[in-house]
């Protein structure tokens, strides 16, 4: 019986199907986890800013700023980075370094499985953290145990990877909203840096987690911007190059951080101790910045609204931009636990803010547009670093000027450093992450681009005997799609085949017709994507996919393994060959 081809391929923009709605129920639970982990994270570093220094169990704001312990505000931060160690070597080595480094390491290698130890040791390793003073802010932690939360809960359910993965990064995204207040930043960060894809089955299910997310944060933590920000705007004619210009700077800067920041890394696993002790050794370094200016001390929240109200003086700005670098570079080059996102808002901002002396307008503009910049050149995500500086504080007509300095940053940072500050470190870890999403060249090819048309069959009326003889002394490929009198698919036959007719004294006189099976034969039409027909070749270990007409049944070409690289190849011509194009033809 000839081999019925399969069903014509349901070609479509996108690959959405019902799972996706699953995925976007349960991102509601996922999305209202998110918010609530924020809420005890930071109600978990506001009580250990209060243990560490002022001696009261309180979950009350709490300003380091505001203490007076003289000389013991070096010895704080040592004992925060103790703690921490102790509980890297003891708990779980998952909650040293910033959390979103981690998180992108689960999602591409980890099947995006986060254990549960790390969901609980993350958020109380970060409270000690940057309760002790450690120069961190509560991001890194909570898209760490936001993400953690979600890939718990998907772990629950029969799901695949990739549906882990929209999971893990629905409650990234959900924990980062909750805390900042930037639903439309949380969004761009996970298709920027987490996603690594961009489709509706990821797509939806993280939108829908943020904006609960969203919803749920005036109940926990409190509406509007975080960092609100209400001033005029220079005229933007003129602005938006002096914006581009301050990108470019804060793109040098971030360059330089990122690099200081491993080469700091690198000192440390010389040491001739155990990394257990590194957060404690760091520690001091902190605590000597902490005498120099209590400002460089803890998430420094206060500090960025300070920044942008241009209510700092110009040494307190300086001593900011080079105290708070040194601090914040030495401590996460230890392996401690905390974010990078305040840090770099504080240090773009100070960059801006100085610059702001110069230029026309109120300085905390020009603190918000080197914010946008420099979370553009170390994390590689401009969109994010736009976005997120205007959401953060309200000024939203800013948004011409922070996209100029983020597309400036961004463009300074992927010609100078090869990795961002986050997929740095998992390079080290021997593992390169590419960060560019293109079309898959198969995707966007058919069957009938890249076949043998017209492809060497062998008759089922062959008999065994015959087919053996051929595969022996005429045979050029390793199977040969076998049809009827009409040309019709019956099957598959290989050299593979023959020999284990031959091995089985299968009788000579057999008519392949009477040997093949078209049961398990995988068939393509003219218009499968070349990609469907790749999945073919994996799923079934068959080299070469019969292409078939579906009206007749014909066999009017095949794919192999070698036609599949041409589309590669193609891909490849199309990126690097340069050409001259002359005008249309019949053009003067």
């Amino acid at each position: 019986m000839p081999a019925t081809p399969a069903a014509a391929p349901k070609l479509a923009d996108h690959s959405a199907d019902r799972r996706m709605l699953l995925l976007a129920a349960m991102a509601l639970v996922v999305g209202a986890g998110g918010a609530v982990g924020a809420w005890a994270l930071l109600k978990l570093i506001a009580l250990a800013t209060n243990l560490f220094w002022f001696g009261r169990f309180s979950t009350a704001h709490a300003a380091i700023t505001d203490a007076s312990v003289g000389l013991a505000v070096v010895a704080i931060p040592v004992v925060g980075g103790l703690l921490i160690g102790l509980m890297a070597r003891f708990g779980s080595d998952k909650i040293r370094g910033h959390g979103i480094p981690e998180a992108i390491e689960a999602i591409l290698y980890g099947q995006s499985r986060l254990s549960p130890k790390v969901a609980i040791l993350k958020p109380i390793s970060s409270a000690i953290s940057i309760g002790s003073g450690g120069p961190f802010g509560a991001e890194g932690p909570i898209i760490m145990t936001g993400g953690a939360l979600g890939s718990l809960f998907a772990q629950r359910f029969r799901l695949s990877a990739a549906e882990r993965k929209t999971l893990l990064v629905a409650g990234a995204g959900a924990g980062m909203t909750a805390i900042f207040g930037t639903p439309l930043a949380a969004i761009l960060l996970a298709l920027e840096v987490l996603l690594f894809e961009w489709k509706p089955r990821s797509f939806v299910p993280v939108l829908v987690a943020v904006l609960v997310a969203m919803g749920c944060r005036p109940l926990l933590i409190g509406a509007g911007p975080m960092f609100p920000l209400a001033v005029a705007l220079p005229d933007l004619e003129s602005a938006l190059g002096i914006a581009a210009v301050l990108g470019v700077a804060v793109g040098l800067e971030a360059t330089l951080l990122s690099n200081l920041l491993y080469r700091i890394e690198d000192l440390f696993h010389r040491l001739p101790v155990h990394w257990m002790w590194w957060p404690a050794l760091g520690a001091i370094v902190v605590g000597l910045g902490g005498l120099i200016d209590a400002h460089v001390l803890g998430a420094g929240y206060g500090t960025i609204q300070a920044l942008l109200d241009n209510g700092l003086a110009t040494r307190v700005v300086v001593a900011l931009l080079l105290v708070k670098g040194v601090v914040w570079l030495v401590a996460l080059g230890s392996g401690t636990s905390g974010g990078i996102l305040a840090p770099l808002l504080i240090l773009g901002g100070a960059a801006g803010a100085l610059a702001g002396q110069l230029w026309l307008g109120h300085p905390g503009v020009w603190a918000l547009v080197g914010m946008a910049g420099i979370l553009s050149g170390a994390m590689r995500a401009p969109l994010t670093g736009a976005l997120f500086a205007v959401e953060v504080t309200g000024l939203f007509e800013a948004l011409p000027l922070t996209v100029a300095s983020a597309g400036a940053a961004y463009a300074v940072s992927v010609l100078l450093m090869r990795r961002s500050i986050l997929t740095e470190k998992i390079a080290r870890r021997g593992r390169h992450i590419r960060q560019e999403y293109v079309v898959d060249p198969m995707d966007l090819m058919q069957a009938r681009d890249l076949m043998t048309a017209d492809p060497a069959t062998l008759p089922g009326t062959m008999t065994a005997g015959d087919a053996l003889r051929y595969f022996a002394d005429e045979a050029r490929h390793r199977s040969y799609p076998v049809v009827d009198g009409e040309g019709r698919l019956l099957g598959l036959v290989s050299r593979s085949d023959a020999l284990d007719w031959r091995v089985s004294d299968m009788p000579t006189d057999s008519s392949l017709a009477d040997l093949v099976s078209d049961a398990a034969q995988p068939v393509a039409q003219a218009e499968t994507p070349v990609g469907q027909v790749a999945d073919m070749i994996v799923e079934s270990g068959i080299g070469r996919i019969p292409v078939v007409d579906p009206a007749t049944r014909r066999v009017i070409g095949i794919l192999s393994r070698h036609d599949l690289l041409k589309a590669r190849r193609a891909h490849r011509r199309a990126e690097t060959e340069r050409t001259r194009t002359a005008g249309p033809a019949g053009e003067g």
